[in-house]
């Protein structure tokens, strides 16, 4: 392809961005290109299917000891299942930070979710947690304990993008 062309493709794309921006709809992704690596960071959820099977487990033992689970017949058994299956969901999609050229993206529990460098007040990391503060909103908070982030890795890069894109970064 002619840089040319290239060039008229990123033009489009950037209109469009802005068009849908002013819509209130996220911005189509750019192809990823080796001058604009991403870096992206896994966690693991541990926290949340642990709280789903102890809840589970829980409520099994209740409903076995008080007798209401015959009640309840083949429903009882498909509540249990779909507890666990909730929990084995959480555990398997796990949760990233992606750290692009001027953005960060994560997901939250909502779903995906990215903050461009308008959207980003500022970046306090301490040891073990990082957060990455908004002017709106609640912060994004990463933790080692929680999420098993590996958050020296992410600090070294956090601290590379605050420093590239004028973003007050504070170590405590």
């Amino acid at each position: 392809m002619s840089r040319s062309w290239e060039r008229k493709i990123q033009k489009n794309q950037s209109q469009l961005n802005k068009q849908r921006k002013k819509q209130g709809k996220a911005p189509l992704v750019a192809s990823k290109s080796a001058s604009n690596p991403v870096y992206t960071y896994k966690g693991r959820s541990i926290l949340m299917p642990a709280f789903l099977l102890v809840f589970t487990a829980g409520y099994t033992g209740i409903s076995l000891t008080g007798g209401a689970y015959k009640q309840a017949g083949s429903m009882f058994w498909i509540t249990i299942a779909c507890y666990v299956f909730l929990a084995l969901l959480f555990m398997l999609r796990r949760p990233y930070l992606s750290i692009g050229k001027d953005f960060v993206r994560s997901r939250r529990f909502t779903g995906d979710r990215t903050l461009f460098l308008s959207s980003i007040k500022g970046i306090s990391v301490q040891k073990g947690s990082i957060i990455i503060e908004q002017p709106k909103g609640g912060n994004w908070i990463f933790t080692r304990l929680f999420n098993r982030y590996p958050t020296d890795e992410m600090t070294e890069r956090l601290r590379a993008f605050a420093a590239a894109n004028d973003i007050p970064f504070a170590e405590k």
